[in-house]
Parts: C-alpha cells; sequence; structure tokens
C-alpha cells in the first residue's frame, strides 16, 4: 500500500510504498478514504509537535474508511463499518491499524470526506467552548485566525451556541467565509484589534489559534471576567501570560488540547464527537472543505496549510467507496 511518511528525523515526506498493517489485539485495521489535514502534521513534520511519534510514521491525524479486519478482543465495531479515528497519526495512507477506542462509527449518509474533516477542528471547538469555557447564550465570543481549520468551526459553533461572534481574519475572502458561517462582526488582520473589539463591546470569551501579538491584542480586549482559550500558535510565537493582568480583570486562561483529553477523559471526546455527527445529520453543522487531493498530492495540500492558502479544511482521499 502507500503511505505519506517520514522515514527519519529531519527527512521530508514522502510517498513510500510499505506493507499493510495487520491489527493486533483490540485493533481494527481501516481501509481508509479520506484524511483531514492539521496544522499539527506541519509541526510533525519538524518535529516540533508535543506528540509526535518516532519515525518512521506515517502523518495524518485524522481519517475514515471502513474496517476490513478485527485483532483478537477487539469490540463494538465489525467488519464493513464506516468509522471515522482520531489517530493521532497514519491517516494519510491507503490503510491504517487503530485501536477500537479510537473509532467511531459514522451515519450512512455522512461522506468520508466530511467525517475526515470533522473531529479535530470541530471536536477542538466544540469541547474548548462549551466543556471548558461554558459559553452561554448571548455572550460575546472572539475568534482569530477565524477562516482557519478550528477557527471557523468556533465561529460555527459559536453562533449554534447563541453567542455574538466576533470573527478576525486576513483579506475579505477569508472574512466573508467566516460571515458564511455565522460570524455577526468582522475584523481584517491590518486593523487594530484591540481597539475594534473594544469598539463592539469587549470579549467575553476569547478563542486564539494564532499567538504572538493577536493573543496579545485579544487579551486586552477581553472583558472583566472573560475566560480565554489559547488553542493553538499559528502565528509562530508562544505568548506569556502576565499573571497580574489575570488578577486585576479577574480573567481565566484556560490551556485546551484535544489530544491530552483523548488520554485522560477519552469519553468526554467521544460524547463531543457523537453530538457534533448528530449536529451534522440534523444539518446544523457542515465542514467547510477548501480544497479536495488525492494521496498523490498530500505534500501539496500541507503546502496550500503551511502558506495560509486555504480555508476551513484540506482533504486528501485515497478512493475506493
Amino acid at each position: 500500500m502507500q503511505a505519506f511518511q517520514i522515514s527519519a528525523a529531519g527527512c521530508a515526506p514522502a510517498l513510500t510504498e510499505t506493507d499493510c498493517p495487520a491489527p493486533g489485539p483490540g485493533e481494527a485495521a481501516v481501509a481508509l478514504r479520506a484524511c483531514g489535514l492539521n496544522f499539527a502534521d506541519l509541526l510533525m513534520m519538524k518535529g516540533t509537535y508535543q506528540d509526535t511519534p518516532e519515525p518512521p510514521f506515517t502523518l495524518g491525524l485524522e481519517a475514515a474508511g471502513v474496517v476490513t479486519a478485527l485483532g483478537d478482543g477487539a469490540e463494538g465495531f465489525a467488519v464493513g463499518d464506516r468509522v471515522a479515528v482520531f489517530g493521532g497519526s497514519g491517516g494519510l495512507a491507503e490503510a491504517g491499524v487503530f485501536s477500537t477506542e479510537r473509532l467511531i462509527r459514522i451515519p450512512d449518509a455522512m461522506s468520508f470526506e466530511h467525517a475526515a474533516a470533522m473531529q479535530i477542528a470541530y471536536g477542538t471547538s466544540h469541547m474548548a467552548l462549551d466543556h471548558c469555557a461554558r459559553l452561554q447564550p448571548g455572550e460575546t465570543l472572539l475568534v482569530t485566525g477565524a477562516a482557519g481549520g478550528v477557527g471557523l468551526t468556533a465561529v460555527e459553533i459559536g453562533k449554534l451556541m447563541g453567542a455574538t461572534v466576533i470573527a478576525q481574519a486576513r483579506g475579505q475572502d477569508k472574512l466573508d467565509v467566516a460571515a458564511a458561517a455565522g460570524a455577526d462582526h468582522l475584523i481584517d488582520a491590518s486593523e487594530d484589534l484591540r481597539s475594534a473589539v473594544k469598539a463592539l463591546g469587549g470579549a467575553d470569551v476569547v478563542y486564539d489559534a494564532i499567538g504572538g501579538d493577536v493573543w496579545k491584542a485579544a487579551f486586552r480586549s477581553a472583558n472583566p471576567g472573560a475566560r480565554l482559550l489559547p488553542v493553538g500558535f499559528a502565528g509562530g510565537e508562544v505568548p506569556q501570560i502576565p499573571a497580574n493582568h489575570l488578577l486585576v480583570k479577574n480573567l481565566t486562561v484556560i490551556g485546551f488540547y484535544l489530544g491530552g483529553y483523548m488520554k485522560f477523559r477519552p469519553e468526554a471526546v467521544r460524547r463531543s464527537f457523537e453530538t457534533l455527527f448528530a449536529w451534522h445529520g440534523e444539518g446544523r453543522i457542515k465542514p467547510h472543505i477548501s480544497h479536495t487531493l488525492p494521496l498523490a498530492q498530500a505534500a501539496e495540500g500541507l503546502e496550500l496549510l503551511r502558506s495560509r492558502k486555504s480555508t476551513g479544511k484540506v482533504v486528501i482521499t485515497m478512493g475506493g467507496s
């Protein structure tokens, strides 16, 4: 089979011929049909992601496909089941082996592309805004990087939860995407973020995937008692948080990492995924996929993320039905 792998530390990923894996105890073999790309894939390529496997390994944190075989003791699934998997790696291949604890059955009406695009972006936003920040109807939510993979889902879910959503993104095309997802107010990245948010009454919850100066401006735009979620650092700089400002304004900063929750609260992540898949079936949410490419163009897909030329998700497909 083909897999988009990193063979050794410091090596660029490449499409490689490798043996099809066999499932071990508690595992399922899955014929993969689609894989969602994430900023974390770029960090893994540099070896800077917190959960980078030891090489050789296959990139691709989230995927979807069909169960083809089960290992000893694997329960809850059958050969032929259509599933999504947040495996943490292994998704950019024609097949993979994953613990059944990582699988979730997907509805017949849901495409593999949508299933592969939903888990990390929607799961991060839903868990962060609902489980962690307890976003309430009528509150104001600020989303930075609002046309990106996680930012766009935060706009959509925040609006579903009854918040007034302020979306910040770079350029009119990306702002239009955020507006279509439900944003009430739009701020271009060229504008003074703090002043613009303050003019709109400040933010009760901040959802930031950029870091650096964007985080600093968002932090200073927060209302007293606000909750702030640093969910990523796409801008490259990890900000330092002044504790005295937390004290004076009664602010709460909540670190959130979906992969970490998968380790110590997997049942919470599974409930979130089930809720999101139900919302998808009801037509309440729909992944925005700006690019769909075949496995042979996985490198081009990752470059779209690196250069910020995509909106929402980039999905790689592996064929089949």
